[in-house]
């Protein structure tokens, strides 16, 4: 008799740049979570899909978790704690070069508040630049919580135990269905992976002040009868001194930008693209219910 398809939900939480977002990018086989060097670079909660034979996990990754300095903060503390519920495990990941800090500890005790009955798998990320004493320090903190399963070191950067680590994930699915089709990776829309695009190039060409300040919307997508996909996309930051900023000298910081998320854009619809950005300022627009709303951070 044949065994029976397994399935699941697996959210990864874990605070600001501990590789959340790198490591589910590993396991998909490609890129559908942007990643930075900036905290908390994702914002939303991201499905990543990891179809083998016999089983299908779903990965669902999430804000990094750390305090709440305004609404869009506090929109996506909710979503990584939303992110617990229903699941068939939690990977809980860690720094292995930062140790177990205060922001760690406060997510652990929320873990154990929240988790209830679903097991826990730690995943000691970045184990290839961290000393043994180092993980081992991390490892004996975690045994001292009933509530995690298992705990693996690995580096989502080498792939260090990444197939080991599925293996052991893959231990928690439950018979069920496959909920997406063999080829799809993620449950984003195409609109929402190009305005994340643009966004990680943004942050990886701006000073550290304006980042966290930035949205971007996507105004319009026209395929042309050519084959050719026209994007035209606007960037929102806070201050009229930020826009002239992220425009640049004569429109070079922009140009830098779009060009760096053009090929991206290109791969991900498999067309020549057109991509066509504008800078807006909306003052204060974290904290603008809104203006949330309309950038896609909101719990409808």
């Amino acid at each position: 008799m044949d065994k029976q398809f397994r399935s699941g939900f697996v959210t990864i939480i874990g605070s600001p740049n501990v590789g959340k977002s790198t490591l589910m990018n590993l396991m998909v086989g490609q890129k559908i979570s942007i990643v930075s060097e900036r905290a908390q670079t994702t914002r939303n909660r991201i499905a990543g899909v990891v179809t083998r034979e016999g089983y299908q996990i779903v990965f669902l990754d999430t804000p990094g978790v750390t305090g709440a300095k305004n609404r869009l903060g506090e929109y996506m503390l909710r979503v990584a704690y939303e992110s617990l519920k229903d699941v068939e495990c939690i990977l809980l990941m860690l720094d292995a070069s930062k140790g177990v800090r205060d922001m760690d500890e406060a997510l652990i005790a929320n873990i154990r508040e929240r988790a209830g009955d679903t097991p826990v798998v730690a995943a000691i990320n970045k184990s290839d630049i961290a000393t043994f004493d180092g993980i081992e320090t991390i490892r004996e903190r975690l045994e001292r919580e009933s509530f995690v399963k298992r705990i693996l070191p690995i580096s989502a950067e080498t792939g260090r135990n990444v197939d080991k680590l599925e293996q052991i994930l893959s231990g928690y699915l439950v018979e069920g269905p496959q909920y997406y089709p063999d080829d799809m990776v993620t449950d984003q829309p195409m609109r929402v992976i190009t305005a994340e695009i643009i966004r990680e190039k943004a942050l990886k060409s701006l000073r550290q002040e304006i980042p966290h300040g930035i949205g971007v919307e996507i105004e319009r997508i026209f395929l042309r009868e050519d084959g050719i996909n026209d994007i035209n996309a606007v960037i929102y930051c806070e201050r009229e001194s930020h826009k002239g900023i992220i425009i640049g000298n004569k429109g070079a910081m922009l140009k830098r930008i779009g060009s760096a998320a053009r090929p991206e854009i290109e791969t991900l619809f498999g067309t020549k693209v057109n991509l066509q950005l504008w800078v807006k300022v909306r003052p204060d627009w974290r904290n603008s219910a809104n203006a949330l709303r309309e950038l896609g951070y909101n719990d409808d």
